[in-house]
């Protein structure tokens, strides 16, 4: 059975998840750790632990989820698992860095496309791949359904969905990613999101104002 572990880094406040199991290995996704005493968070909690990463995934490249790819996959020996689409999202972050006076060295390596109805398997637990663009491109999402869980990034938030203003960014996109991708699942699936408390699909269908 997976376990769910998020850390809250950057001045952008993002959250990482490692999900690790019995198998004492694990999965990182989206590591946005910026400062070194967040890089030795992360290392420090998978030290204590005793965990081993196997997969970095990337459910969508804007910066602040981006920041501690090149730490982890260096320190791991991970390549990055990301939608093919989002290699442009990847490649312009660090300009971004620099506007948001956030400077930051990039993954430089190889790719391991994902695609919709894609597995990644933990021991006993496996993620699904959905794709959900909008917020970006090629963001997907990877859906846990023994355990009615998501991994979200920044589609969907508690009360609110992800911004669509950037580069590659579609309101109309997103909300037909909620309602086709999201809403279909379980109404007790939680959604653990890329900023912010989790919800769950149920709370978001009865009450989040931009679904109504």
């Amino acid at each position: 059975m997976f376990q769910v572990k998020s850390f809250v880094f950057s001045p952008i406040h993002e959250n990482t998840y490692v999900l690790y199991n019995e198998s004492v290995d694990c999965i990182i996704i989206d590591p946005g750790c910026y400062f070194e005493e967040e890089k030795n968070e992360l290392k420090d909690f998978l030290e204590n632990k005793g965990l081993k990463p196997l997969f970095l995934l990337n459910t969508h490249c804007h910066l602040d989820h981006v920041f501690g790819n090149k730490f982890v996959a260096e320190n791991y020996g991970l390549k990055l698992h990301l939608h093919e689409l989002e290699q442009a999202v990847l490649a312009f972050a660090p300009a971004s860095g620099l506007m948001w006076n956030m400077p930051f060295d990039n993954y430089v390596g190889e790719f391991v496309f994902l695609k919709e109805g894609d597995s990644i398997k933990l021991g006993n637990d496996e993620l699904k791949v959905i794709e959900a663009p909008g917020h970006s491109p090629g963001h997907v999402c990877f859906y846990c359904e023994k355990q009615h869980f998501i991994i979200g990034g920044d589609v969907l938030f508690r009360g609110s969905i992800g911004r669509t203003d950037l580069p590659g960014g579609s309101f109309e996109t997103l909300i037909k990613s909620i309602r086709t991708r999201l809403f279909v699942l379980p109404d007790e699936t939680v959604v653990y999101n890329g900023h912010g408390e989790p919800t769950s699909t149920g709370e978001e269908k009865r009450h989040n104002p931009f679904l109504q």
